[in-house]
């Protein structure tokens, strides 16, 4: 039984508490130990993005002893931007040899919920029923630095990690979008240095889900659905926005229940 050290971004804690729970019993549903270390904190990335390593820096090195390897096989969050944190910024802000042993340590061991669960425990595709069109949020981390997809602006063949594990839940449909990897415009700080631009580039992916026929939104970071969800409650229609872990989490029980 693999050993998994349960990440909960900031977002996730303090503004969508579900979504980890959603996270922990897919885990658990998949067989794994899951085990959520209260020493965890902010991964930093708000101060790396900012342009501020050093103060970035103590937070990795918390992180990184709060999941060591001897208790935790891998480390897991359902937050691509996070992960890419972790995965590709931990190393440039260790100081010594020591330090960047023990990040990159942590960097190889973590990993985002669906590409865990395509790549590690290769699960083939999820199960259950949820009958509704579903419309696909692409984040940039997730797309770009963690490639759970193929992005359009790159000339290789197509893949994606989370439409393949949705494809196999009974009654799903996928809306297909004009703009299927365009930005929502959150991007952290992004949306409090240029509000207007942020909002608008949100109003434009949401008028693209609708138009397309989309019942409901599913994204990979919590971040971006918060975004999204903002704009969405002064938006008619009005398109629900869910996290991967929810759609697969409801999915499953309705299978079991007999939904």
């Amino acid at each position: 039984m693999l050993r998994v050290g349960l990440f909960i971004p900031c977002y996730v804690d303090q503004l969508a508490p579900h979504v980890g729970l959603a996270t922990a019993e897919l885990l658990e549903h998949y067989g794994c130990e899951v085990d959520f270390p209260t020493a965890q904190a902010c991964c930093g990335q708000p101060f790396s993005n900012m342009g501020c390593p050093e103060d970035a820096r103590p937070l990795a090195l918390r992180f990184a002893k709060a999941f060591p390897a001897d208790r935790y096989d891998h480390v897991v969050a359902p937050s691509a931007s996070c992960v890419a944190m972790v995965r590709h910024h931990y190393r440039g802000l260790a100081r010594n040899e020591r330090e960047r042993a023990l990040l990159d340590d942590v960097a190889g061991r973590t990993c985002e919920l669906c590409e865990f669960l395509v790549d590690v425990l290769d699960v083939p595709t999820a199960t259950g029923r949820y009958a509704k069109r579903v419309g696909l949020h692409r984040g940039c981390h997730g797309l770009r630095e963690l490639r759970l997809g193929g992005a359009s602006e790159r000339m290789a063949p197509g893949f994606d990690k989370v439409e393949r594990l949705l494809a196999g839940i009974d009654g799903v449909e996928f809306a297909s979008l004009d703009r299927p990897d365009e930005c929502c415009g959150f991007g952290g700080t992004f949306t409090v240095d240029e509000p207007v631009i942020s909002a608008e580039m949100g109003r434009d992916r949401l008028a693209d889900h609708a138009r397309n026929g989309a019942e409901v939104i599913v994204s990979t970071d919590v971040s971006c659905s918060l975004h999204l969800d903002s704009l969405a409650r002064a938006s008619e229609p009005r398109v629900p926005i869910v996290h991967v872990a929810e759609l697969i989490n409801e999915a499953r029980k309705a299978s079991e229940e007999g939904g």
